[in-house]
């Protein structure tokens, strides 16, 4: 993607601190692999929204509905970018102000429940996120979690998915008023179909969490869960490839609610500059090309996935059917955390995060296993071919974690690899701060 010249960076220039830490992260984003499910490289037109001057309007309210007066644009900018969720997802309304996933999920939350309504979601520690009712997180204080989880696994590589048996064993048990699908660390197919079963056998709602899958939802790489689910909650910025935030779709009949759950309920004035950017990538996700990319996310997990599995790695589930995969380590090294892996593949060029696999002997904080994404370096052109060189890289830098010149080479190696597919062609050290 390459980026126009603007007056951005000699603006910034006021400011040599920050403008050196851009371009510093510039640096880092470009000679090295961005392998953490939850990001993506935007478009310039992206950055240019979110940079905007949109970023001065206070406009607390909803269009047409505002607190303060001067809201002609940005209530037509707004208007865009619900107009264009609903079009691209096919969905009755959107809501597109929720600072992030987590916001809309806790605005879903008190549109649809009362404090101490009991709601069935997926287990942290086999894939599903705090906000669905981590003892860490205020949603577990205010509501009563009860948690599913993945069937064991098995000799054969298999298992390790969605228990729908014993998913819906605890919904006639517990009667949850709500049925949460949709994960932060779970590499199959989530399909809506059996949980709406579920939550129809037990008069329970139905919401799909698809910060994830969002993007692939969208180019038809993964069943969509709207028109199924009650409400859909998404972020923008994963595989959906803009900025950060969430956003939430919902039936008509559900609107009022959720909309007075976000604002006044949580969140006060939108970041108007953030909704534009929106509306920008909901555009782009419209056109044929984001198909194409989508299913070219997917192929290259799953080319990743079986290059690993040839480095001497397991790959959770035995496989992928969406843009992350889950490695346990312990195949390829009983000794190697994630931990230790995440720091030496940090020094080696290669980012990703440590994450807990199904049934993980280990804490939170040192885990069995790495989490990692394709939808980054598929923005950024890699292919399969790609992809069995990252894996390669992977296995030579965590055998050699403890030589510096082994880290040292695979560094070396991943810059060459990533110079020739740079995220962002002109984005340099004088347009560091320009993209917007």
């Amino acid at each position: 993607m390459t980026v126009p010249a603007t007056p951005f960076a000699a603006w910034l220039a006021a400011d040599p601190e920050v403008s050196a830490l851009l371009a510093e992260e510039v640096e880092r984003q470009s000679t090295t692999l961005q392998l953490i499910a939850s990001e993506n490289f935007t478009s310039p037109a992206v950055l240019a929204a979110t940079g905007s001057v949109l970023t001065n309007k206070y406009a607390e309210g909803y269009p047409h509905r505002r607190y303060y007066g001067g809201n002609r644009v940005i209530d037509e900018v707004e208007d865009l970018a619900r107009s264009r969720a609903t079009a691209l997802f096919g969905a009755e309304h959107a809501n597109v102000q929720p600072h992030a996933g987590a916001n809309a999920n806790l605005a879903v939350y008190q549109a649809l429940l009362q404090p101490g309504d009991t709601v069935l979601a997926m287990r942290l520690d086999h894939g599903g996120h705090l906000t669905h009712g981590s003892p860490a997180s205020i949603t577990s204080k205010i509501w009563r979690f009860v948690a599913y989880g993945v069937t064991p696994a098995t000799a054969e590589g298999t298992g390790e998915v969605i228990d729908f048996d014993q998913v819906a064993d605890l919904a006639k048990r517990e009667q949850p008023k709500l049925i949460v699908a949709g994960s932060t660390a779970y590499s199959r197919v989530i399909d809506p179909a059996p949980f709406r079963e579920i939550a129809d056998a037990v008069g329970a709602l139905f919401m799909f969490d698809a910060a994830h899958p969002a993007g692939l939802i969208a180019g038809g790489a993964h069943p969509s869960p709207v028109g199924v689910a009650d409400v859909v909650t998404l972020t923008t910025h994963k595989t959906l490839r803009g900025p950060r935030g969430g956003a939430i779709l919902c039936r008509g009949d559900l609107a009022k609610a959720i909309d007075s759950a976000v604002f006044p309920g949580l969140q006060g004035g939108p970041l108007e500059h953030v909704i534009a950017a929106k509306a920008v990538a909901f555009g782009e996700a419209a056109a044929p090309e984001f198909g194409r990319y989508a299913a070219a996310v997917v192929a290259n997990a799953r080319a990743l996935a079986a290059a690993l599995a040839a480095e001497g790695f397991r790959v959770v589930s035995g496989g992928t059917d969406n843009h992350m995969l889950l490695v346990d380590l312990r195949p390829f090294d009983p000794d190697l955390t994630g931990k230790e892996a995440q720091e030496a593949l940090d020094q080696a060029g290669i980012t990703c995060n440590r994450n807990t696999i199904p049934d993980d002997p280990r804490s939170p904080f040192v885990t069995s296993g790495l989490r990692l994404g394709s939808a980054a370096e598929t923005t950024a052109g890699m292919g399969p071919d790609e992809m069995a060189q990252v894996a390669a890289l992977i296995g030579r830098a965590l055998t050699g974690r403890a030589d510096e010149a082994v880290l040292g080479a695979v560094r070396s190696e991943v810059g060459a690899l990533c110079a020739a597919f740079p995220p962002y062609a002109g984005l340099g050290s004088q347009g560091s701060a320009g993209a917007g």
